[in-house]
C-alpha cells in the first residue's frame, strides 16, 4: 500500500465491518477507536508497519491559518510549532514501521490517510455539529501544512453514532452541516448510526 489511492480502497473494503463491529457495541471513543484498527488490519489487510493509533507529531513553524492561531493560543515559551495526534493514520512502506514523534519529518511525508474518530458516548446528550466541524478544519489544516512539506494525503471523518436513544445522536441538520462542511474542504465524510449510513470519499 503505497498510494492514496490504495489507502481509500483499503477504507472503503473495510467500512462495512467496521459499521457492524463498532454498531454491535456500546463503548467509548477509544474502544470504537481500536476496533476500526482492528477492522483495517483484519479486513483491510493493511500491513502492521503501516497503520498507526494517536499518532504524535510536530509541525514546526505552521503556515496554515488555523495551527498558526491555534500555536499562538499557547504559553509563549511554548509557541514555535503544533502537534496534532491524529486517531489512525495509514502510512506508505516507506515508514518502516517508525512514527515516533522524533521521526516527525517521515511521519509527516509518508502519511496517506488520517481518520479522525467521533463517537456518541456522552449521557444525555449528543455530538454537536460544531466539534465536528472543528476536527474537519483541523483535518483540512493538517494537509494544508502536509501539501507544504511537498507530501499530500487524504483527511477522513469518521462519526460512530451508536446511541441506541435517538435523542443522543446527532440531529438531522447538524450531519447536513457537518457533511456540508467536510465536503467544502474536500474531507472524506463517513458516519454510521443504526438507522443512518454516508459514505463520502472525494478525490
Amino acid at each position: 500500500m503505497d498510494t492514496q489511492n490504495q489507502a481509500i480502497k483499503n477504507l472503503t473494503k473495510t467500512w462495512p465491518f467496521i459499521k457492524e463491529e463498532c454498531l454491535s457495541v456500546l463503548g467509548s471513543e477509544l474502544h470504537y477507536q481500536a476496533m476500526i484498527y482492528h477492522c483495517l488490519r483484519e479486513y483491510g489487510q493493511v500491513p502492521k508497519d503501516q497503520i498507526g493509533m494517536n499518532v504524535k507529531m510536530w509541525i514546526d513553524n505552521p503556515v496554515s491559518a488555523l495551527f498558526k492561531k491555534l500555536d499562538k493560543q499557547k504559553q509563549e515559551d511554548y509557541q514555535g510549532g503544533f502537534e496534532p495526534i491524529p486517531d489512525i493514520v495509514l502510512f506508505s512502506s516507506s515508514i518502516h514501521g517508525d512514527w515516533r514523534r522524533r521521526n516527525r519529518e517521515n511521519t509527516l511525508k509518508h502519511m496517506l490517510l488520517v481518520i479522525e474518530v467521533k463517537a456518541s458516548e456522552r449521557e444525555s446528550s449528543r455530538l454537536r455539529p460544531g466539534e465536528i466541524i472543528d476536527d474537519i478544519k483541523k483535518l483540512a489544516a493538517h494537509r494544508e501544512e502536509v501539501i507544504a512539506l511537498d507530501s499530500n494525503f487524504y483527511p477522513v471523518m469518521m462519526i460512530i453514532d451508536s446511541a441506541p436513544d435517538i435523542n443522543e445522536r446527532m440531529t438531522e441538520q447538524a450531519l447536513l452541516k457537518a457533511k456540508g462542511m467536510a465536503e467544502s474542504l474536500n474531507v472524506g465524510f463517513l458516519y454510521a448510526s443504526p438507522e443512518n449510513d454516508i459514505f463520502l470519499l472525494q478525490k
